[in-house]
């Protein structure tokens, strides 16, 4: 258990730096939060500094895990998040699923290269394989039967479950999409 937080850097780009190699290994290591730079499939002795996602980083700043620091001064979680919800459409959604899933037990990375929100994983990246693919939504938000259709063939074809996630006021509905053969 550590004594103080991690230290981080907030990058005019928006990207959360954690610079200290042994902070990066604790984070990543302990709990999968965030990426070692340019290092696509880290051990746990990587050298390189640990880039988080804003959903993340604000997660952890709340957790007190961190301390975020932008032009040298200290950033508060309404400043983090004022930042995130410039930088990232439906942030609130977003962050309102990431917390509800990582407060249930799961790894939680960005699902980008999966074309949705958040690949969700059991144990963590190189333990297991991220069986659920996740794609924040709102009630409002119309999907068609196309839509369906591709999100079911991306996630079968990566061997993964989708998972439509609802956030509202009394917490967060997942849909589940299994497909099969007839």
């Amino acid at each position: 258990m550590r004594d103080a937080p991690v230290e981080v850097e907030a990058l005019a780009d928006g990207r959360l730096i954690v610079w200290s190699i042994d902070d990066s290994r604790h984070l990543f290591n302990t709990d999968f939060y965030g990426k070692p730079l340019g290092n696509p499939k880290p051990k746990e002795d990587f050298e390189e500094p640990l880039i988080l996602d804003l959903v993340e980083g604000v997660y952890l700043l709340e957790k007190k895990l961190i301390t975020v620091r932008s032009k040298g001064r200290k950033m508060a979680a309404p400043s983090l998040k004022k930042l995130a919800r410039q930088r990232l459409d439906g942030f609130n959604a977003k962050y309102h699923v990431y917390r509800d899933l990582r407060e249930k037990g799961f790894v939680v990375t960005p699902g980008i290269k999966y074309g949705c929100d958040f690949a969700v994983y059991e144990h963590g990246p190189g333990i297991d394989h991220a069986p659920y693919i996740i794609q924040v939504m709102s009630r409002d938000d119309p999907m068609s039967a196309a839509e369906i259709v591709k999100a079911g063939r991306l996630a079968s074809t990566v061997r993964k479950t989708f998972i439509a996630a609802l956030p509202d006021r009394k917490g967060v509905e997942y849909l589940e999409f299994k497909w099969w053969k007839a």
